[in-house]
């Protein structure tokens, strides 16, 4: 039986993303640990038997050694050592999560978003390093947008989450090429669970706004929107997403370039508001406009509604809610904030680096998932979304 691990020594040179490798011929592997103070090691091993290769980059500046031991078909046992070093990077690339917390509950549309503060040349390889796990297995896909500050790459369900459903997801970006000479910084992991099912939908035509939870009518709320004659007093139609909450919030107009000065200036402070848009869309609190909720649209474009409904909604969202909006003759963009479910789902696949959806694995417990990754031991549960 012939038994070979690499790579060897390499001198310190190895690139991060070079895989290790075990073969056995005439035998098949019994088992492979990888010993390391960076991130533990997973692997795949082959239908066989006779092959095992790791599933992710490795972590810059670290050493590894690897013990694989194979039976013949002799039944006569071998193992093999290798050490080797991975080299020092110069160049990282850092990724912030906007979405969504670890341990946070979330809606039953709820993104994952990542933010890339460089260019990523190499997406294919980013992708690839993406786990998304869930108990209740459900078809997504990535999609890559050109933010202001850098690339963004989202996930997104083909339909809304289950309601309940358990999700881990898992960026495994340390030692990834991103492009020339540039790796990914670290790995991120968080834990997040989708709540009840809520779904809006507002009129801007009816004046009402209905909130549905787990598919039943919770509440009908009268509702005064944008009141147009401009573009940015037209509320955005379409499906939105809540996309946080603050109480209070300061309303302002020069974050739509109307600044003091400007006829039709304002800057107040309004109570219980949550976000649906980039472009200054909330449904909030408006004491003001009660006599107009349920007759006529009066807002500079968020959905207006009574403190004691505003009360009610700021307490119910959760970040990811559906909220539709129908009616308007402004079209929300998709990537005007959270506006993701505007794009059709051929058309969003379209935007994945890997031009492919892909399904959901199985989400085990933390337990369970510590004991697959540690020290390299051979994993028994299937790959999740990107994979390699």
């Amino acid at each position: 039986m012939n038994l070979s691990v690499s790579p060897n020594d390499g001198g310190g040179r190895l690139r991060p993303d070079t895989p290790i490798a075990v073969q056995a011929r005439s035998g098949t592997i019994e088992n492979v640990t990888v010993a390391t103070r960076g991130t533990p090691v997973e692997g795949d091993l082959s239908a066989d038997r006779t092959q095992w290769r790791s599933r992710w980059s490795l972590d810059p500046g670290q050493r590894y050694t690897v013990s694989a031991t194979a039976i013949g078909k002799d039944g006569k046992s071998r193992t093999v050592r290798n050490s080797f070093s991975v080299a020092e990077v110069k160049k990282k690339l850092d990724m912030t999560l906007e979405a969504p917390y670890d341990k946070e509950t979330v809606g039953v549309g709820i993104p994952i978003i990542m933010r890339f503060g460089k260019k990523v040349t190499d997406r294919a390889a980013v992708e690839r390093a993406l786990e998304v796990r869930s108990d209740k297995p459900v078809e997504g896909a990535w999609h890559w947008f050109e933010g202001e500050d850098g690339p963004e790459a989202v996930f997104r369900t083909k339909t809304y989450w289950p309601a309940h459903t358990k999700v881990r997801f898992q960026a495994h970006l340390s030692g990834v090429s991103t492009g020339k000479d540039t790796y990914g910084g670290k790995n991120y992991a968080v834990d997040f669970k989708v709540g009840d099912e809520h779904i809006s939908t507002a009129g801007e035509d009816t004046h009402k706004m209905v909130v549905k939870v787990n598919g039943r009518k919770a509440r009908t709320i009268p509702t005064s929107m944008g009141r147009g004659g401009a573009r940015k007093y037209t509320t955005t139609n379409g499906d939105h997403l809540t996309m946080d909450k603050s109480n209070p919030e300061i309303m302002d107009s020069s974050t739509t370039g109307c600044g003091p000065g400007c006829p039709g200036y304002y800057r107040l402070s309004v109570n219980n508001a949550v976000r649906i848009s980039d472009s200054g869309e909330f449904v909030h609190s408006a004491p003001w406009s009660t006599g107009d909720q349920g007759h006529d649209n009066v807002s500079h474009g968020c959905v207006n509604i009574s403190p004691s409904d505003a009360k009610w909604f700021y307490n119910l969202s959760y970040r990811g809610d559906p909220l539709e909006v129908t009616g308007s003759s402004r079209e929300l963009e998709a990537d005007n904030g959270w506006g993701y479910w505007q794009m059709n789902w051929n058309d969003w696949v379209k935007g994945s680096a890997l031009k492919r959806s892909v399904t959901t694995a199985p989400h085990a417990d933390a337990s369970t998932l510590s004991a697959q990754s540690g020290n390299g031991a051979m994993p028994t549960a299937p790959r999740a979304v990107g994979g390699p």
